[in-house]
């Protein structure tokens, strides 16, 4: 499915796409890790891949490049499916809905750990963007943001955080 999608494929064969995503990896994973020459950037483990609209290729970028860090022996990839007016991760994966990021920000008692995805994938996890509410924008504004998506990295130091947000000029979420 990823191979007819246009995805990198694990273990796949070295493609110009592939080559272009590797490139991009080893420039942010450096800003995430550090080295011997350089120390990490704070939150540098946390990817937002944005654009200003609809259908410029967030989605696409998010996940070839959750892929290429994924395919990496020392890292985990959390791909967060932050469009929560148009999630499109799980389908493109052909993954079945389930909870997600919403539902860990509007109930207290949902630890967002419980709503990742573990793939057949090595080092690829997901988490979904979960159910829609009419109070998307207010969740994500609330303290309880910062809790969630510290939970995500904190007990996890090999973890790399990848979002796929909503365009910024036709979302206010």
């Amino acid at each position: 499915k990823l191979r007819e999608a246009g995805f990198i494929v694990p273990d796949g064969p070295v493609t110009g796409i592939s080559e272009e995503f590797r490139i991009i990896k080893r420039q942010l994973l450096l800003a995430a890790k550090g080295n011997s020459k350089h120390p990490p950037l704070p939150g540098g483990e946390r990817i937002l891949i944005c654009s200003a609209h609809p259908n410029e290729g967030k989605t696409f970028c998010a996940l070839n490049l959750a892929l290429s860090i994924a395919a990496e022996k020392d890292n985990e990839v959390l791909l967060v499916d932050a469009d929560f007016a148009k999630p499109s991760i799980l389908s493109s994966l052909g993954l079945e809905g389930s909870k997600g990021l919403m539902d860990a920000l509007a109930d207290p008692e949902l630890s967002v750990e419980d709503c990742i995805i573990h793939t057949d994938i090595p080092g690829l996890t997901i988490l979904p963007a979960g159910d829609q509410t009419n109070n998307d924008t207010e969740f994500l504004a609330s303290s309880r943001t910062d809790y969630v998506l510290s939970q995500l990295t904190q007990n996890n130091p090999s973890r790399i955080v990848i979002f796929d947000s909503p365009p910024a000029l036709s979302a206010s979420r």
